[in-house]
């Protein structure tokens, strides 16, 4: 069946209309957006000049960086263009384009924060299995296989999306999302409310429910089989930094989607959203190279051969 759709664009009524605040916001995401694409890039940089981070720890933090990017250039660039030049109009195909790669990219991250739990789980309770267990062919089936679920899973929205028919275009978000576009649909959206209840609640649920037992694992282990309060911390300090960022990244997922939806977008799902959207993937970089020895000396290793 062709999509039946009479709206050809819509309106993109970003965060707020007062004048002044939206100075004051265009500066702050500049900035925030800055600070994303500076601290991922030298973090990618980083690691692959670096011959002692070519490890799957390292290989899975390159894979967090390129996806902060991308994540955050999805929805970040068209927001700041809102601030100075007020709403903002996208095409239909537009518009499904930043649903889909919205989705995409952040079900993508959802899946590999889990295959990063699970590495430094083996790293901590099985060391001398560690390099039989995480040899490259495994981390490359674990980043495929996130990569290529966020795919399939975004493209499923976009199709479901697609077909739907609008009768208004004004979108009560900075961006295309699922919520605020079913809000404008005149046809049935039940469908789309199963998949979104269901299946996108399971691929934001399924990496949470594994990564949460594999930290409370290793958080036993350290204190049942290590002794020293120098061991434990040394052990548990290469897993705070994704600890962290795995805390920032789900408590708004978790807040925004695995409760029963009705369609309905907030002013709260808007705000939630920026969080994880722009803020976290700026903080990110900051976590790694802050809490990370090897990371930090290699940045300087690398630094100090460029200057």
């Amino acid at each position: 069946m062709l999509n039946q759709t009479e709206v050809k664009e819509f309106l993109l009524l970003g965060l707020t209309n007062i004048q002044g605040l939206q100075h004051f916001l265009f500066i702050s995401f500049l900035l925030l957006y800055s600070a994303t694409l500076v601290g991922n890039g030298v973090i990618l940089i980083v690691v692959l000049s670096e011959p002692q981070l070519h490890t799957p720890m390292y290989f899975f933090l390159g894979n967090l960086s390129c996806l902060d990017i991308l994540y955050s250039t999805v929805t970040v660039p068209k927001m700041l263009t809102g601030f100075l030049f007020g709403h903002q109009s996208i095409s239909f195909g537009g518009c499904l384009a930043q649903l889909h790669f919205f989705h995409f990219l952040g079900s993508t991250e959802a899946m590999l924060l889990a295959g990063m739990a699970y590495d430094r789980y083996v790293a901590i309770c099985h060391p001398l299995h560690y390099a039989l267990v995480m040899r490259p062919w495994t981390c490359l089936l674990l980043a495929a296989a996130s990569w290529s679920t966020g795919f399939v899973h975004a493209m499923v929205h976009s199709v479901m999306t697609s077909r739907l028919n609008f009768c208004h275009n004004h979108v009560h978000h900075f961006f295309c999302d699922i919520k605020p576009l079913l809000d404008l649909a005149c046809s049935s959206t039940s469908p789309n409310m199963t998949l979104l209840n269901v299946v996108t609640t399971a691929i934001v649920l399924g990496p949470f429910i594994l990564i949460v037992p594999s930290y409370l694992y290793i958080i036993s282990f350290l204190f049942h089989k290590v002794q020293s309060q120098e061991g434990r911390w040394k052990l548990f300090s290469t897993s705070a930094s994704h600890l962290i960022v795995v805390a920032l990244f789900y408590i708004p997922v978790l807040f925004n989607y695995t409760p029963p939806s009705s369609g309905n977008s907030t002013q709260r799902d808007v705000q939630v959203t920026l969080l994880y959207s722009a803020v976290t993937p700026a903080l990110n970089p900051l976590i790694y190279t802050l809490r990370n020895r090897e990371v930090k000396t290699a940045l300087k290793k690398t630094l100090g051969r460029k200057l």
